[in-house]
């Protein structure tokens, strides 16, 4: 099973427009509306493979009602958390040619109470010997201190848990000295962990081993169509996939997480099953999460061979 955590969920529409017009009236060629969320994306993900999952999050009003409602839907067993405030709504716009324009909410202010309940509801539903992973996924609300995550995983490794970290800024430096199995940055976010620009492949290796000794055991770090890199204590991997369209990339990270943590969360294998899952979700549409079907194995490669001086696709000031 894969326990997923996230703190600031969301509803997520997602319309498909001819071209982004601004002061026009555009008419969407297509339109989904998802349960959002970085740890949800990651349980649908995993739900979408056949694993259980079980996502705790906190939710409120009618936005957070229609979240749970959603998720329910396809499979996914939810732990939620009531909290006074209301889900926040997200908006993602999709351009032909894979632009993605995103709004998103701030969301509630959680009480201390309820950040408290929060804790509390991981630490009910984890199962030791049956849980696999505890996925701690995306920013924090307002309410929650930027050690919110480092108590989590200090707790959950207390009780003997596999603990996998996507976050950012603030809580990502605060939650590494509590040794994290695996953090999932971005190049954006990994560049921002580490201050300094990132211009090639080989700065985003230097940027993942930093992280390791600041505490990660092991960094997934996602470089967008250039591909994602492994780092853990026994070497260092490169991944890339062949993509013949994209569609959106909205929630391709979250998939490659899911999809990482379902192959073992450790190795080259792993890392193949990260670069299929991404590889396929930025080939549907909005935040739909790929299934085995959508997965193609002949596509991925994975070699030790890192291309050190391959310049980034979308370098990182």
């Amino acid at each position: 099973m894969i326990l997923t955590v996230t703190p600031n969920p969301s509803l997520d529409r997602t319309y498909e427009v001819p071209s982004l017009d601004r002061g026009e009236v555009i008419r969407a060629t297509g339109e989904r509306m998802d349960p959002g969320g970085k740890g949800v994306n990651v349980s649908r993900a995993a739900a979408a493979a056949g694993r259980h999952t079980v996502a705790v999050l906190p939710l409120g009003g009618a936005p957070g009602a229609l979240v749970a409602q959603l998720l329910d839907a396809q499979g996914i067993e939810v732990a939620p958390v009531p909290v006074a405030g209301a889900t926040r709504s997200n908006i993602s716009i999709a351009e032909p040619d894979g632009t993605l324009t995103k709004i998103n909410a701030p969301g509630p202010e959680l009480s201390a109470a309820e950040a408290e309940l929060l804790l509390e509801t991981v630490r009910r539903h984890y199962r030791p010997g049956n849980t696999d992973w505890i996925a701690c996924c995306g920013s924090l609300p307002r309410g929650l201190a930027p050690s919110w995550y480092a108590d989590l995983v200090a707790r959950a490794h207390a009780a003997g848990a596999r603990i996998a970290l996507d976050t950012s800024g603030q809580a990502l430096r605060e939650a590494l000295r509590e040794r994290p199995d695996v953090v999932k940055p971005n190049a954006e976010e990994l560049a921002e962990a580490i201050g300094r620009p990132l211009a090639t492949v080989g700065d985003a290796v230097k940027a993942a081993e930093e992280l390791r000794e600041q505490g990660a055991r092991a960094v997934l770090a996602s470089l967008g169509a250039d591909g994602q890199l492994l780092v853990q204590e026994t070497g260092a991997w490169f991944g890339s996939a062949r993509v013949d369209a994209v569609r959106s990339n909205v929630g391709a990270g979250d998939s490659s997480l899911a999809g990482f943590l379902i192959a073992g969360g450790r190795g080259p294998a792993a890392l193949a099953s990260a670069v299929a899952h991404g590889a396929a979700a930025v080939q549907l549409p909005g935040s739909l999460m790929p299934g085995p079907a959508d997965l193609d194995a002949s596509a991925v490669t994975v070699t030790t061979e890192i291309p050190m001086d391959l310049p980034l696709t979308e370098p990182v000031p």
